[in-house]
């Protein structure tokens, strides 16, 4: 039986614990919270439920699907409302639904005509040169035009990484497409005839889970029989006679350290610094995983009575793209997208602010966004009262970007793990930040 230390317990520290512990380890997790769960977090307050981290989790690929099923949690998700499949972006100050099919392509405002017919351009473009670092907005631009880029890449990249296409890189922001135009030269032909080629489910799910998304991680931890040592920082990580000592300092003063067979740290990349490694072969290269870019990012809960709100709320939420020139990333319409997020006669919006668009807002105190998304939101929802329930949440270090550098990092990762057996490092710097990525983990 291997002893195994995993340094934090957010999603992709805990899928390790627990894949650790189906092989026969013994498990220990370190943790400087007073909880596991890392980003991923609910909090009821006054009857709404909010979603401190990620919102919901998309079940498209079969691996997943298989892993929460091993682990006895898929049963207890709940399934988005039907209505999360409509999705709005704003033009011109107002909102707009995306197209769901050819006819609402062809009636949406969401593109002018000769957008939508630069689109239809794509399947006899040529396959691009320079791919394997070409960014998203470079491949949207050529693929699909600048209207697409501004009123789809745009947003898009702003709700799911609160980032921008030109920073992001395509082949690791969305490996999908870019292989897609790698087999079939063309998006569309790639779509026709490399159906059923993949490990995609017949129908992907967007789900969470009836106390929030926190309880995926609460779960998650509470099949693991593992020794979870909480409110302790991991100060030191040295090499020792083939084996790993883990020293760490508890937040009442005290010191901790045990040796180990195995270390594996998912602590994310702006932490890795505070480490001292000792013995570490190729231990520059810790410095590459501390190069992933973060930017801050603010979440805004808002509460308003239902009666209040001119709009049906009618689908996922929107995004706004940059050419808006709004304060604002997006809003998530949370109260219909899952049941039990707000009390009775109430409604639930999610908003995002700052990102790479707007880092120093983000930043800003609590009173100081509620009132700058109160008035984003009001002319957008046609929303007549004020809140009757507000918080926020500011991530400093939020999302972990897929650039230019995410394969230096993956090489990284590589190199120290070759030169260091039984040291492994992991983490959405390193996976990717999408939930399935971190639920894929080894």
């Amino acid at each position: 039986m291997k002893q195994t230390c995993i340094l934090g317990s957010g999603i992709c520290g805990l899928v390790s614990a627990w894949k650790r512990e189906r092989e026969g380890n013994e498990v220990t997790i370190l943790d400087s919270a007073n909880r596991a769960g890392g980003i991923i977090e609910s909090q009821e307050a006054d009857g709404f439920l909010m979603d401190y981290g990620p919102n919901t989790l998309s079940l498209r690929l079969r691996k997943t699907e298989e892993m929460l099923r091993k682990t006895g949690i898929l049963e207890h998700a709940i399934d988005a409302n039907p209505e999360a499949n409509k999705r709005f972006i704003v033009r011109r100050g107002k909102l707009v639904a995306l197209p769901q099919g050819l006819s609402s392509f062809l009636t949406s405002p969401f593109l002018t005509c000769s957008g939508k017919l630069r689109l239809l351009l794509e399947p006899f473009l040529p396959k691009g040169k320079d791919r394997d670092t070409e960014s998203v907005a470079d491949f949207i631009s050529r693929r699909l035009g600048k209207e697409a880029l501004e009123y789809l890449a745009n947003p898009l990249l702003a709700g799911i990484y609160a980032a921008k296409p030109e920073t992001l890189c395509l082949r690791h922001t969305f490996p999908a497409i870019h292989d897609l135009e790698e087999k079939y030269r063309s998006l569309l032909l790639g779509k026709i005839f490399g159906s059923g080629k993949s490990d995609r489910l017949p129908k992907s799910r967007l789900i969470s889970f009836p106390l929030g998304m926190g309880e995926l991680t609460d779960r998650m931890k509470a099949i693991i029989k593992g020794n979870f040592i909480f409110d302790h920082r991991v100060t030191k990580v040295a090499g020792e006679n083939g084996k790993w000592r883990v020293f760490a300092s508890g937040s009442n003063g005290s010191d901790w350290d045990d040796i180990f067979d195995e270390v594996i740290c998912t602590l994310p990349a702006h932490q890795l610094a505070k480490v001292s490694w000792q013995n570490v072969a190729q231990a520059e290269k810790i410095s590459t995983l501390q190069e992933a870019s973060h930017f801050p990012l603010s979440v805004v809960y808002q509460g308003f009575e239902k009666n209040e709100v001119s709009h049906p709320l009618d689908g996922f939420g929107f995004l706004v793209p940059e050419a808006e020139n709004m304060d604002i990333l997006g809003s998530l319409f949370s109260s219909t997208l899952f049941s039990g997020r707000a009390p009775p006669g109430k409604v639930l919006l999610t908003t995002f602010v700052g990102g790479e668009r707007d880092p120093e807002l983000a930043l800003r105190d609590e009173d100081f966004l509620c009132r700058k998304v109160t008035e984003q939101l009001k002319p957008l929802l046609g929303i007549k009262g004020p809140p009757v329930f507000q918080r926020a949440k500011t991530w400093r270090e939020a999302i972990p970007l897929p650039d230019i550098g995410f394969e230096e990092r993956k090489k990284a990762t590589c190199t120290l793990q070759e030169a260091n057996p039984g040291l492994f490092f992991s983490g959405s710097h390193v996976t990717g930040a999408p939930l399935p990525n971190c639920l894929d983990v080894q």
